[in-house]
C-alpha cells in the first residue's frame, strides 16, 4: 500500500512558493545592469566577411557638459544596409552636441513612421520619392516645399537633402542579348519569375502602379531584399527590384532595367524629423545641417559595399566618412584584410562583446512576459473551468490573439503607446502567452474528480479553500506544462522585439537578414534555441519538484 511521503500542506505551500516565485523573477531581472544598445559590427581588420555586432552606437559617446541639452536625440533607420549606414552617420554627428542614440533597424517604412509620429525617434534618413508617394499618397511627383507644407500638420518636417538619390529599379542577371532591357518589355515576357521584396509589393510607389503603368502580367513572389540577389544568381528569380546604389549590382554583374515609362520619381536622401527637434537641440540640428550635399552616389555605393562585401561594421565606415568623406574611401574598402577562418569568424560573432548584453535584454523579456502572462492567465483559466459558460468565449479571444501577426500587433501598439521599445514588445508577447496557460489552467482545474470536491463541501470548505488546498494542487502539474509552453515559445517570439527597438538576439537576426549574413543568422538562432532549451529544462526540474514523492 502506497502513502503520501510528504505532510497534506506541502503541495499548496510549493504552489505559493511557485507564483511566488514568478513574481519575484521579473524584479530579479531588472535588477540586472542596463542592456547595451543594439548590436553592431566589428571592424573590418577583426571580422572581413560580414558585421556581427560589437561595440554598441556613438549613443554611449556623446560629448557631455553643462550645455549640454536635456532629453536624448533619438534617431531612427530601416531594416537594410544604407538606412543602416546613414543612422550611424547622422548618431555621429549629433553626439558630438547632444546625447545621441542610434534605434536602429526599425523594420519597414510604415513601423518607423508610426515611431517618428508617436514621438518614439525624433529624426531617420528617408527618401523624397518614399514620403511623396508612400506617405502622403500623392499620384504624381510633388516639390520639396509641397511635400513640406503638407508634412507640417503632422509635427513632422523633410529636410537636409544628403547629396545622392537611391532609386528603386529592376534588374536581371546579364548575359543574353534577347533578355528585355527595359520595363516595357516585360510584358512581352509572361514567363519570367519576379520576386520583389514585400515592401514593394505593397507600397503606393511599387508594384501595384508599376505593374498598371507597364502592363505586367507576372505574379511576384515575396522575398526578403537581403536574399533577393542570391535567389536570382541561383536562378530561383528572374527578376528582383533593387536600390540604385546597391552595392551588390556590380559584384553580380545585373542588367538593370530602364525606366522608359518614368513611372518612377527620384528618391534623394534627406531627412524626415519632428519640427521640434531644432528648438531642442539646436546644436545638434545645426552639425546635421552641415551634412547637406556631402554624401554622393558613389560614396553612398562604396559605404554599402564596405559593410555588405568587405564585412565592415556599419559605425567604422560611418566614422571613416565622416573622418575624410570626399578621400579614398573606395581604396581603403579595397584594402581589407584577407578573409579568416570560417569557423573562428563565426565563433567571434556567437560570443562577441554584445553577447551579455543582449542575453540580459532576451531574459528580461521572457521573464516579464511569463509572468504577466501567468498572473493574467491562470486566474482566467480558473474562472473559465469554474464557469463553463465563460470557457468557449475565453478561449475564443486567447486564440484569437494568437492569430493577430506579430508584425502586424507591434505596428498597431507602436501608435496606441507612443513609444517603442521594451513596453510594446512585452505587451506583443504577453498576448502571445495567454493561450496555452489560459487553455492547461481551464483542463486542469477541470479535470479535479468530482468526488473530491463533494468530500470537500461535505468537510465545510469554503470555495476558496477548496480551490487552495484540492483543485490547484491537483491542477499544478497541468498549469505548468502550459507556463513551459508559453515560456518556451515567447523565447522564439521574443525575437521580434528587435524590429522595434527592444534588443534581445534578434538584434542579430536582423541584421543577418538584412545582410544575408547567415553566420549573423546563427550567431542570433542559436543563442535563442539554447536558451528554449535550459528553459524546458528549467520547468522539468520544477515538475520533478513538484510531484509528490511516494514510499
Amino acid at each position: 500500500m502506497r502513502r503520501w511521503a510528504a505532510g497534506p500542506d506541502l503541495a499548496p505551500a510549493r504552489a505559493r512558493c511557485f507564483f511566488l516565485s514568478l513574481l519575484a523573477a521579473p524584479l530579479a531581472m531588472a535588477a540586472l545592469p542596463a542592456a547595451a544598445p543594439s548590436a553592431q559590427a566589428p571592424s573590418a581588420q577583426a571580422r572581413p566577411a560580414s558585421p556581427p555586432p560589437a561595440s554598441p552606437p556613438a549613443e554611449a559617446r556623446p560629448v557631455s557638459g553643462p550645455g549640454m541639452p536635456a532629453g536624448r536625440l533619438r534617431i531612427g533607420s530601416k531594416r537594410f544596409t544604407e538606412s543602416y549606414i546613414l543612422g550611424e552617420i547622422l548618431t555621429l554627428t549629433a553626439a558630438r552636441y547632444a546625447p545621441a542614440e542610434h534605434r536602429q533597424g526599425l523594420g519597414n517604412t510604415g513601423i518607423v513612421l508610426e515611431a517618428l509620429k508617436a514621438g518614439a525617434i525624433d529624426l531617420y534618413p528617408e527618401y523624397l520619392g518614399t514620403i511623396d508617394r508612400e506617405i502622403l499618397k500623392h499620384k504624381t511627383p510633388s516639390s520639396l516645399a509641397a511635400i513640406r507644407r503638407e508634412l507640417a500638420p503632422l509635427g513632422l518636417g523633410a529636410a537636409v537633402p544628403l547629396g545622392f538619390s537611391n532609386g528603386y529599379a529592376l534588374a536581371m542577371r546579364g548575359g543574353a542579348a534577347a533578355l528585355p532591357a527595359t520595363l516595357s518589355a516585360l510584358a512581352r515576357a509572361p514567363q519570367l519569375r519576379f520576386g520583389l521584396s514585400h515592401e514593394f509589393i505593397g507600397r503606393a510607389d511599387g508594384w501595384p502602379g508599376l505593374a498598371a503603368r507597364y502592363h505586367l502580367p507576372q505574379q511576384p513572389r515575396g522575398l526578403d531584399h537581403g536574399v533577393a540577389y542570391e535567389a536570382l544568381a541561383a536562378g530561383v528569380v528572374d527578376v528582383i527590384d533593387i536600390y540604385s546604389t546597391d552595392a551588390k549590382i556590380g559584384k553580380y554583374g545585373l542588367r538593370v532595367l530602364a525606366d522608359d515609362g518614368a513611372y518612377f520619381p527620384r528618391y534623394d536622401a534627406l531627412l524626415l524629423y519632428r519640427l521640434d527637434v531644432a528648438q531642442r537641440f539646436p546644436e545638434a540640428w545645426r552639425a546635421l545641417q552641415a551634412l547637406q550635399g556631402r554624401i554622393g552616389s558613389g560614396q553612398m555605393i562604396a559605404m554599402n559595399a564596405a559593410v555588405e562585401l568587405e564585412g565592415q561594421s556599419f559605425s567604422a565606415v560611418a566614422r571613416r566618412f565622416l573622418a575624410a568623406p570626399a578621400a579614398g574611401l573606395s581604396q581603403k574598402i579595397e584594402a581589407g584584410a584577407a578573409p579568416e577562418n570560417g569557423w573562428q569568424r563565426f565563433l567571434d560573432k556567437l560570443f562577441g562583446s554584445d553577447f551579455w548584453p543582449l542575453t540580459r535584454q532576451h531574459l528580461l523579456l521572457v521573464a516579464l512576459a511569463v509572468a504577466s502572462a501567468t498572473m493574467i492567465a491562470v486566474p482566467l483559466g480558473i474562472a473559465a473551468a469554474l464557469r463553463p459558460g465563460w470557457a468557449p468565449l475565453t478561449m475564443a479571444v486567447a486564440g484569437l490573439l494568437q492569430t493577430v501577426p506579430s508584425l502586424a500587433l507591434l505596428a498597431m501598439l507602436i501608435p496606441l503607446l507612443g513609444m517603442i521599445g521594451t513596453l510594446p514588445a512585452l505587451i506583443a508577447l504577453l498576448l502571445y502567452a495567454l493561450l496555452p496557460i489560459v487553455r492547461n489552467t481551464c483542463t486542469g482545474i477541470g479535470a479535479v474528480p468530482a468526488g473530491l470536491r463533494l468530500a470537500a463541501l461535505a468537510l465545510g470548505l469554503t470555495p476558496m479553500q477548496r480551490l487552495r488546498y484540492i483543485d490547484l494542487p491537483l491542477a499544478m502539474p497541468t498549469i505548468l506544462a502550459g507556463i513551459k509552453t508559453a515560456a518556451v515559445m515567447t523565447v522564439g517570439t521574443a525575437t521580434i522585439a528587435a524590429f522595434i527597438g527592444a534588443g534581445g538576439y534578434g538584434e542579430r537576426i536582423t541584421i543577418g537578414l538584412a545582410l544575408n549574413d547567415n553566420a549573423m543568422l546563427l550567431a542570433g538562432a542559436i543563442p535563442a534555441a539554447a536558451l528554449a532549451l535550459l528553459m524546458q529544462a528549467l520547468f522539468a526540474l520544477i515538475e520533478r519538484a513538484w510531484q509528490p514523492r511516494f514510499r
